[in-house]
């Protein structure tokens, strides 16, 4: 038979079972764009920047059961679209992009685009493929889907030539697309040996990461077996419900909130799942592991990379702690406690809450009580996405998550301007949930015309925008040891402006007396398929745990002779002005 590259991708596609594809027409991809108009299952998403599209895709593969999907062109396309698939990339989470490419039956240089996509796109992709003719394209993405699902999931790039797109080639008949079932071969006898020193232990401790976001109900009955506190990375703070009563929070080191320093202060015995112990969650390498620390990852390469682990179990997470269950079962009777560990996680929570809200913002508002409203608000099933910045760690401190997958962020890549774009795509592959953003104010400035693109979906989800008028987390960086505030403070902008010209709608939450109807009217907005804008007047005078945790670790990182540099200069430019 023969067929045009184009049908060839779009069959392939419509194989693997993708929705949406987020991207740019171009000349290298128009044919691909034709074929997917006739399609009846996808639907090809117009975006304003191919960097919003990568930051989609990723969004659609953390909230839904389909592969995240970018369409775009070569060169430009590829290298505005490199930070979200750099964001995927390291955060463990499958894409596939689909680009056009330059003719390859042409002998001449220098043609418009052309450029190695490949060498540039191998650091931040687990596999490039170049399809050289017709009879590779179905196997290839076929190919590519695979790989960015299995192991430890990624990005996966197709770059399809123009000619082939265009002209029908001589290929055999494609036939559906069949899943390769992984065999999972399991190292029962380290689990069991693991659930031994578990049992044992005097302190045991659980730390969840995003790789643990489908083993919920697993961690939970070992939680629950071994009576063990559950901490969470940022990226994973969906991994456990904060409803639990075993539940402490992101971290246990001094970066952490106070229920999880303490719950974890005497911990013997750690087993991690689905981390690789990166910066954010262990607050910039400030956290001590005890000696027996058991790590769990589908990737090996993760193991005693910066904290040695007496033991390594390589697989599934869900797989992998459905066995440590069972192992557990065979060792006695569940660990129930006295009572006093979660007792002690719940007074330090209620503790940690209180002083937030009795804290002074002034005319300002007061994050602990913006978050409690939109807490009390919200659905339990709502999906939370949070851009970079100081917003992340004041959501991930303050807002309880409870359901998996209903909250996503940039954790180890951290690129700002990923919400905005990721509230659209979510809502899209989510209709029946609420979706809403926290969104940094700098952040919100580099994607915000992505709300453009919900306004012409009718999305409605909510982006508050948290506006204090500077990059909040760097300059909270600059403000003690340099007395500066160099590049950090913003030129004041109308969000209203920008809502106005987008479509969407607009409410001021200026103060705390606000919060409670900004937050509803907000909601109800959204309710009715309408993309809202909130300015969020915040005030970030109260430092974060995290913040003020990295803060003590990396100054305490110091030789003497820097320290006193350093702090000799910030007392002369604060008595110097």
């Amino acid at each position: 038979m023969k067929k045009s590259g184009a049908w060839l991708v779009r069959y392939a596609l419509e194989q693997i079972g993708v929705t949406h594809t987020f991207g740019i027409p171009g000349v290298h991809n128009t044919e691909i764009y034709d074929e997917l108009n006739k399609s009846e299952s996808i639907r090809p998403v117009l975006v304003t920047h191919e960097g919003g599209a990568a930051f989609m895709a990723d969004a659609i593969s953390r909230t839904s059961g389909e592969i995240g999907t970018l369409l775009i062109v070569p060169a430009a396309g590829v290298t505005h679209a490199a930070s979200g698939i750099g964001e995927a990339f390291l955060d463990g989470v499958p894409m596939l992009v689909i680009c056009g490419g330059i003719r390859t039956d042409s002998d001449k240089s220098y043609q418009l685009h052309e450029m190695d996509m490949h060498t540039l796109l191998a650091p931040i992709t687990k596999k490039t493929f170049k399809t050289e003719t017709h009879e590779e394209i179905v196997p290839a993405i076929y190919q590519a889907y695979r790989i960015a699902t299995g192991g430890e999931p990624g990005p996966v790039f197709v770059e399809i030539p123009v000619n082939l797109q265009l002209f029908p080639g001589e290929v055999t008949r494609p036939g559906p697309f069949v899943a390769e079932s992984a065999e999972s071969v399991l190292d029962r006898e380290t689990i069991a040996r693991a659930a031994k020193m578990l049992y044992q232990a005097k302190r045991p401790g659980l730390f969840v990461g995003w790789g643990a976001v489908h083993a919920v109900d697993q961690t939970i009955a070992l939680a629950g077996f071994l009576n063990a506190p559950v901490s969470t990375t940022l990226q994973g703070l969906s991994s456990f419900p904060a409803s639990h009563p075993l539940h402490t929070g992101m971290g246990f080191g001094r970066a952490a909130v106070p229920a999880a320093e303490k719950a974890f202060q005497d911990c013997d015995c750690m087993l991690a799942v689905g981390t690789r112990f990166g910066e954010i969650p262990t607050g910039s390498f400030g956290v001590s592991p005890p000696a027996n620390l058991i790590h769990v990852d589908i990737n090996p390469e993760v193991f005693n990379a910066n904290y040695p682990a007496v033991m390594t179990v390589e697989g599934d997470s869900n797989e992998v702690l459905t066995v440590l269950n069972e192992e557990l079962k065979t060792l006695g009777e569940p660990r129930s406690g006295d009572g006093s560990l979660q007792t002690t996680i719940s007074d330090q929570k209620n503790a940690y809450k209180d002083e937030w809200l009795s804290h002074d913002s002034g005319e300002r508002v007061n994050p602990a009580i913006f978050f409690q409203q939109l807490r009390e608000q919200l659905d339990d099933d709502a999906i939370v996405v949070a851009d970079d910045g100081n917003h992340t760690f004041l959501t991930a401190e303050l807002l309880p998550i409870n359901r998996p997958r209903g909250f996503i962020s940039p954790t180890d890549f951290n690129c700002m301007g990923y919400a905005t774009p990721a509230v659209a795509a979510v809502k899209l592959v989510n209709p029946e949930c609420q979706v809403v953003g926290i969104i940094g104010d700098g952040a919100f400035l580099m994607t915000c015309m992505e709300t453009l693109t919900a306004t012409s979906l009718g999305l409605g989800g909510v982006y508050f925008v948290f506006n204090d008028g500077e990059l909040s987390q760097i300059s909270q960086a600059q403000e003690i040891p340099y007395n500066r505030k160099t590049c950090t403070v913003l030129q004041p902008v109308k969000l209203s402006g920008i809502a106005s010209a987008t479509g969407c709608e607009f409410i001021s939450i200026h103060d705390n007396r606000a919060v409670g109807e900004g937050i509803r009217n907000a909601l109800a907005f959204a309710s009715e398929n309408q993309p809202v804008i909130v300015d969020v007047k915040i005030d970030y005078s109260k430092r974060t745990r995290f913040t003020t945790g990295i803060v003590r670790t990396n100054l305490g990182r110091f030789s003497i002779g820097n320290k006193a540099r350093f702090v000799g200069r910030a007392l002369l430019r604060k008595l110097t002005g």
